[in-house]
């Protein structure tokens, strides 16, 4: 018996050097990419333990859950850590990542998430990164959210650590990421005594086996199906258009947004400012006296595919997300979902205006 995923031909170094340089044509940049084998959480940890240690001064920006795992990542690496938090219903500032460096002028490394899929904003990295290089810190970057839902550009914004995966607003698969290293990340993991070496999460390792090599001979035997994924997710990007992709999400956000406010019954946007909303996710602050993770669990009782979902943790209680990326960044998603949570408002006997929120939608779609 055959099958098109079973007995497939090894995946060859110049096919995978071939991919990585499709993904640094998406991120516009010149640096070194390096697809790992694993999800994103792999290159977001191989990265912080490569270039930190005891003699490191982080400011971690905390404004949502992977946030906080930076810092617990960075701590436990030794690096004295000053966490920045800013409430989840807004994003932080270049002034204020300014301010941070006015006080603590030893600061040498600075952790962001770009777009927070989990609480729903995005921060202004292009201007933080302008005051991060103004101080000489490494800037890494989680942009695992954003990348394929608004510009990520770590060239232009002085990122010297980027890490994307595919599994969000590219539609690809999960099981592969990639991170773009600047020279001046190699050269902070050369000189860092702790950085992981032999291991699955060393960096290093890719470098020096894989990059310094010339590409020509693969550390271990790769996710060949997963690579395969996500070389066709690239192109069909590379064929509709990135601008294209990018105007789906923003399109998505911008429908979401409006829809969720006329639709009443007490649901409003999560992060008040448009600005600060994340085009990946709109999150939205259920009712007073309603618990967000019933009522979500009654609109997907309607159709359990719609992308749905509670905040994690303590934010169940508050907070729905409608995750419009990959394939749901369409106007039957959208339609789908704000009408499925009006009629769980309804079951509780709120006013809700399901048809204005529908008209909402085509208006906000642009």
């Amino acid at each position: 018996m055959t099958h098109p995923f079973l007995d497939l031909a090894p995946l060859s170094a110049a096919h995978f050097a071939s991919i990585e340089d499709r993904v640094a044509r998406l991120l516009s940049t010149e640096q070194d990419v390096v697809i790992m084998q694993g999800e994103a959480l792999l290159p977001l940890e191989g990265a912080i333990r490569a270039t930190a240690g005891p003699g490191t001064v982080a400011l971690n920006v905390i404004t949502g859950p992977y946030g906080q795992t930076f810092g617990d990542w960075l701590r436990d690496c030794g690096a004295t850590v000053i966490d920045l938090a800013v409430p989840f219903h807004t994003a932080i500032t270049a002034e204020q990542i300014r301010q941070a460096f006015a006080e603590h002028p030893s600061i040498d490394f600075v952790s962001l998430v770009h777009a927070e899929a989990a609480t729903g904003n995005t921060n202004p990295v292009a201007e933080i990164g302008e005051v991060v290089r103004e101080h000489g810190a490494l800037f890494y970057l989680d942009a695992v959210a954003s990348i394929g839902a608004e510009p990520v550009l770590p060239d232009a914004w002085g990122v010297d650590l980027c890490v994307i995966g595919a599994q969000k607003a590219m539609g690809g698969p999960a099981g592969v990421s990639a991170v773009s290293v600047s020279e001046r990340a190699w050269a902070r993991m050369a000189a860092n005594p702790r950085a992981p070496r032999r291991s699955y999460l060393s960096l290093l390792d890719w470098k020096e086996r894989w990059v310094d090599g010339g590409r020509k001979a693969l550390l271990h035997a790769p996710a060949q199906l997963e690579m395969l994924a996500l070389e066709a997710c690239v192109e069909r990007i590379e064929e509709v258009g990135l601008d294209a992709v990018m105007a789906r999400h923003a399109a998505a956000a911008s429908a979401t947004r409006a829809g969720a406010v006329a639709l009443g019954g007490g649901l409003e946007p999560y992060v008040y400012e448009a600005r600060d909303a994340a085009p990946v996710a709109t999150t939205l602050r259920a009712p007073a006296g309603v618990v967000a993770s019933e009522l979500v669990a009654r609109a997907l009782a309607s159709d359990p595919a719609l992308p749905l979902a509670a905040g994690g943790g303590a934010l169940s209680k508050e907070m729905i997300r409608v995750n419009h990326y990959g394939v749901d960044a369409a106007p039957g998603a959208v339609r789908a979902s704000l009408a499925a949570l009006g009629a769980a408002l309804a079951e509780r006997g709120l006013g809700v205006d399901v048809e204005g929120a529908l008209r909402a939608v085509e208006g906000g779609w642009r």
